[in-house]
This record gives structure tokens, C-alpha cells and sequence, in this order.
């Protein structure tokens, strides 16, 4: 019996947790929690789908964690306004000039291909990683596929694996929430205790 499309979806994301490298989120926490020790920030930059889920992560990694952490992207004034006055490839690195970029910092990758100049396919993260080596900080990333820049630039890099080429988009982008919200509840990181976890155990059983 042939599988529904829900169904064939369902056991490809199993297989995208099956496939997982759980070596290289540990490697990635560990990079974020010396970042938090020498009191950096991290910077997350991503477009579209993306984009959002770095929204998401900054209220994540900031309360939960205690990290500073900032999303260039939640700026729709300054965003568009660099965009439109210089160019969509050095929007990130322009911002990341502004907030002076400093080794102590870490940007934090969130895209699909990661950014290829070849492709012209997300300039605007390539020439962000490139300032952030400029100046030392840290890089890391949850991306999809096993190319791009950001898997072979970042000092840390969660690539989701491709299960099926059809949906490397939407497996990507929903798995790093599942990776991010791992991090942050990850005892080398995770400070405080999320509120109905909290609630939950004052509740008399």
C-alpha cells in the first residue's frame, strides 16, 4: 500500500532526526557558551522562512540562555533602507558594521544553502561571514545540504541532512527550530527555566 503524502513527509522528518549529528550541535553549544563567557553577542542572520525563526531564537538564546543576541532582520526600517541604498549583498555586514562586529562575537547562521556568490544564492550572509573572520568572531550555523559557505567557513555547522531533495526547504527551516530549541535547553546553556515547565511543577498532582 502506497504512502499518503502526510505520511511519506512524516517519515522523512523521522529520518531527518535519525540522521542528525548530534556531534555537531554539542560542538556548536559549546562554541555559544564560550561566546556567553567572554561576553559576546550573537548575531543571527537569515532570510525568508529563516529570517523568522532567527526572530524567534533571539528571544530564546537571550531569556532562556542570557545571551545577547540580536537579529538585524527585526529592523525593518534599517534593513530596507540599506537594501535600498546599498544593495541587498552587504545589507548584514554593513549592520554588523554598525553594531561594531568585535571578536567576541559569534554570528549564527540560519539558511537553507548557507550562501554561495558562484549562485548568487544569499550574498548577503557570504560577505557577513567574511567580516566576521576580519575581525575573529565565531561563526556557526544550522543550514541544509552539505555545500554552501556556511558549512565551510563556520566553526561550528548543523547541516540537515536531505532526505529528499523535494523538501530540503521546508525540512530545513522547520528542523532549525527543533536544533535551536535543543540548544536552548541544553544544561551548558539553558539559565532559566521556561515558564509552563515552571507552572507545571508548582501544580499539586
Amino acid at each position: 500500500m502506497s504512502l499518503s503524502f502526510t505520511q511519506q513527509y512524516l517519515a522523512e522528518a523521522a529520518e531527518v532526526i535519525r540522521r542528525l549529528d548530534a556531534q555537531a550541535i554539542e560542538k556548536t553549544v559549546a562554541v555559544l557558551a564560550d561566546v556567553r563567557a567572554r561576553g559576546g553577542r550573537v548575531f543571527f542572520l537569515g532570510v525568508g522562512g529563516s529570517a523568522a525563526n532567527c526572530s524567534h531564537a533571539v528571544n530564546d538564546f537571550r531569556k532562556l540562555c542570557g545571551i545577547e543576541a540580536y537579529a538585524p532582520t527585526d529592523n525593518v526600517s534599517e534593513l530596507t533602507a540599506r537594501i535600498n541604498d546599498d544593495g541587498w549583498a552587504g545589507v548584514f555586514a554593513e549592520w554588523l558594521k554598525a553594531s561594531r562586529l568585535r571578536h567576541e562575537d559569534a554570528l549564527f547562521i540560519m539558511s537553507v544553502g548557507g550562501g554561495d556568490l558562484e549562485k548568487n544564492v544569499s550574498p548577503n550572509l557570504v560577505e557577513a561571514i567574511k567580516l566576521a573572520k576580519q575581525v575573529g568572531a565565531a561563526v556557526v550555523g544550522i543550514v541544509g545540504r552539505d555545500g554552501g559557505y556556511t558549512a565551510r567557513m563556520a566553526d561550528a555547522c548543523v547541516i540537515v541532512p536531505t532526505v529528499t531533495p523535494a523538501a530540503i526547504t521546508p525540512h530545513t527551516e522547520a528542523f532549525q527550530a527543533v536544533v535551536w530549541h535543543l540548544m536552548v535547553s541544553h544544561p551548558a546553556l539553558k539559565r532559566q527555566e521556561t515558564k509552563w515547565e515552571a507552572v507545571s511543577k508548582s501544580v499539586p498532582k
